[in-house]
């Protein structure tokens, strides 16, 4: 098998066949759940300390890149790792691995949910579930914050993100974009705020690993920039990407649920940055504010769904396209119609993934070591955590309370809760689930598994 402009996949000068490949993604991809963190912690467990296909330092650099993209960026680090080891095939299987039990799953239980949605165990369950998955993305805030905010410059950095969002609603791309040019001119000055962590002696480690590792520290032939071979891969992934989304404008006009959802999430693909956590805030706004796609509550029930099952929380996505055709199925059979709109979103949500890696990725690898660039990386990481936070004051104000205001002040639009309208349930198992997180260390699946079950208990026993 040949590929645009590389040549045959073998031989490969690490000794890892692609059947060995093929059986390593498909295990990261069954083993794939609790978010982002969780899924690279299984790919550095397996390719990193396990198969020893790569080393440290150069997984923690695929790892910066993938961050600075839009898109889910575990996702986006198994299609760079499986990339650098085996050409663009490997990236393609690596990627698409990634995705397929996640997205069996959820159009599953989206079928559960549109068929059993209104019986009293189906809805005991998502009401668990939605204040479970509250207290993770709390715990999303803590975590990343961690790691993120090592210095006042981070934390401003952090708090102008969330200010920006949450009051004057400052779009994604704009927050990313200023914190990435503050970030690199901060580090491009050397300024000690903008410098990685680590140290000279860990770094020196990492090195070390890197040369033991199956790959070494050289760069493989297919892995340097070649100009040609990136236009064409680029040409064909931008036709696979918006062909499909052009032919539905053509065919069905512009006010088609199937337009619409195709032109969404195409932008979406290209200004979510900081992961499906960052992302959703701005879908929920659009889908349940501006097109009625779903309601606030059924947004948390489709990052339930994603919590729960394997691959990217991003495809929750997917749930919300479903059930933006199952409401405007047009001449369509309405499961017929969710289930295209199901594989539309996937689509156009994964295949702009392939692209910025196949793109880009050849550029980064020689960038190893650009302090700049490691400084645009931290800054656009800590604005992440503010982005993070905002999502979650977004879900306790309509997990938590049953009415909401606006205030509205110039350019400020505030949304405050009616705190007479307190769900009380959904409060208690909030409170739970925060708890079994934060102080007993409880898993997110098990977290998420228990508030379902006390959820369905719960509905049961108030009719």
């Amino acid at each position: 098998m040949n590929e645009i402009g590389e040549g045959p996949v073998q031989p490969s000068g690490h000794g890892v066949s692609f059947g060995e490949a093929l059986r390593v993604w498909s295990r990261v991809a069954a083993l794939s759940f609790g978010g982002p963190a969780g899924q690279i912690a299984v790919m550095h467990r397996i390719v990193v300390d396990e198969k020893r296909w790569i080393g440290e330092s150069r997984f923690l650099h695929a790892l910066n890149y993938c961050m600075l993209l839009p898109g889910p960026e575990a996702q986006q680090l198994a299609v760079y790792i499986g990339w650098l080891m085996h050409r663009t095939p490997g990236g393609l299987v690596a990627g698409l691995l990634f995705i397929l039990p996640g997205f069996l799953s959820i159009l599953a239980l989206s079928y559960v949910y549109v068929i059993f949605g209104d019986a009293s165990v189906v809805e005991g369950l998502f009401f668990g579930l939605k204040a479970a998955v509250l207290a993770v993305v709390v715990q999303a805030v803590f975590r990343i914050g961690s790691r993120a905010l090592v210095n006042p410059a981070m934390i401003a950095i952090a708090a102008a993100a969330f200010l920006a969002i949450f009051a004057l609603r400052v779009p994604f791309p704009l927050i990313v974009l200023l914190a990435a040019i503050v970030g690199y001119l901060g580090a491009k000055s050397g300024s000690r705020f903008f410098r990685t962590a680590g140290g000279h002696a860990a770094a020196k480690g990492a090195v070390l690993q890197d040369r033991d590792s199956l790959l070494g520290e050289d760069t493989p032939a297919h892995a340097r920039p070649q100009l040609g071979w990136s236009l064409k891969i680029s040409a064909v992934l931008l036709a696979l990407w918006l062909g499909p989304v052009a032919l539905i404008w053509f065919f069905a006009g512009s006010d088609s649920v199937f337009t619409e959802i195709g032109a969404f999430f195409s932008k979406m693909a290209v200004v979510t940055f900081g992961g499906a956590y960052a992302a959703l805030a701005y879908v929920a706004q659009e889908a349940v504010q501006n097109y009625g796609w779903l309601k606030p509550g059924e947004m948390l029930d489709g990052l339930g769904m994603a919590e729960t099952t394997p691959g990217p929380l991003i495809m929750v996505l997917q749930f919300v396209g479903f059930l933006g055709a199952w409401r405007d199925p047009g001449s369509l059979d309405p499961m017929v119609a969710a289930t295209l709109a199901a594989v539309l979103t996937t689509w156009v949500t994964f295949v702009p993934c392939f692209l910025w890696i196949f793109l880009g990725a050849p550029f980064i690898e020689r960038l190893r070591g650009h302090a700049a660039l490691s400084g645009a990386m931290a800054a656009i990481t800590a604005a992440v955590v503010g982005v993070i936070l905002n999502l979650a004051v977004w879900f306790a104000v309509h997990t938590l309370f049953a009415e909401v205001t606006v205030l509205a002040a110039g350019p400020l639009r505030i949304e405050l809760p009616v705190v007479a309208t307190v769900v009380m349930p959904s409060a208690l198992l909030a409170a739970a689930a925060a708890f079994a997180l934060f102080r007993l260390k409880a898993s997110v699946l098990l977290t998420l598994g228990l508030a379902a079950l006390a959820g369905i208990g719960w509905r049961l026993l108030s009719g």
